[in-house]
């Protein structure tokens, strides 16, 4: 454990060095108090419109722009390290595959996790703060589940990118995959579930359907911090079919944990039997 700890250590490091953490809060803050106040500014209304509007817009904003942000942190982890030469020096040292994979995963989640809490909490205090007729306590609520989700989220993205890392042996080749993987699950998913809903004329199972979401982190994503407020009406598009889903709000938190465990857990494998 003191090595793997050690390995995050370095990498947190390393994001804070680089401006990564500080970066990254200050995207969010900046985006997230955006969408509070202008948030409905189509409709000739600024100003805070309410709580659950602004947690589904910044969820709506979150699936593009945290995957992206997640595989962008972690593409390069292990094909980066090969191509600097210094993968096979930390092997010299009393460190296992799993343990060196681990270390990063935990420095890179511990970086997206600080700079989600940081950026995101500082625009909610400011609505809490600013806002007159707010209930803090549904806002704190909100938040704290819209936090939590958004750095599964990226934890998911950070494991997806990882499976990448390990399996490639160029960095040029990890970055192209990587945003082939935040294509399909942002936005080609979702166009080839509507295509193939209006092609099969209703000859799909209806009960598999709303099953197919589970297999998009992103629509779980959308679904979890919608559904949330037990608003159905807000779901659009492909995400109706959520409305079905018989898993409630926990099966939701259950298939982002799924995301992340299964893409690292892989990415290990793959490590373990790559040869340095």
């Amino acid at each position: 454990m003191n090595a793997i700890w050690t390995i995050a250590r370095k990498e947190l490091s390393d994001s804070l060095r680089n401006r990564w953490l500080v970066a990254i809060s200050l995207v969010f803050a900046t985006l997230a108090l955006g969408i509070a106040w202008f948030g409905a500014a189509a409709s000739g209304q600024v100003g805070y419109a309410s709580t659950p509007a602004t947690i589904a817009s910044l969820a709506s904003l979150g699936i593009f722009l945290i995957p992206l942000i997640a595989l962008l942190l972690a593409y390069d982890a292990i094909v980066g390290e090969e191509e600097g030469g210094t993968l096979l020096l930390l092997m010299t040292y009393p460190l296992s595959k799993s343990q060196l994979l681990l270390g990063k995963f935990l420095g890179h989640g511990l970086t997206l996790a600080l700079a989600t809490l940081i950026g995101f909490g500082v625009a909610a205090i400011a609505i809490a703060v600013l806002v007159d007729d707010v209930a803090v306590a549904s806002l704190a609520v909100a938040m704290g589940r819209f936090i939590g989700s958004t750095v599964l989220l990226g934890w998911g993205f950070i494991a997806l990118a990882y499976l990448v890392s390990v399996r490639v042996s160029e960095k040029p080749v990890a970055a192209g995959l990587a945003l082939a993987i935040w294509f399909f699950f942002v936005l080609i998913f979702d166009l080839v579930l509507l295509g193939t809903l209006v092609a099969s004329e209703g000859k799909l199972n209806p009960e598999l359907l709303p099953w197919l979401l589970m297999l998009n982190p992103t629509d779980i994503y959308r679904l979890l911090n919608i559904v949330a407020f037990g608003d159905s009406a807000q779901l659009s598009g492909v995400l109706s079919l959520g409305a079905d889903l018989p898993i409630g709000a926990g099966g939701l938190w259950l298939g982002l944990i799924v995301w992340c465990a299964l893409p690292l857990a892989g990415a290990l494998l793959l490590f373990k039997n790559r040869k340095i």
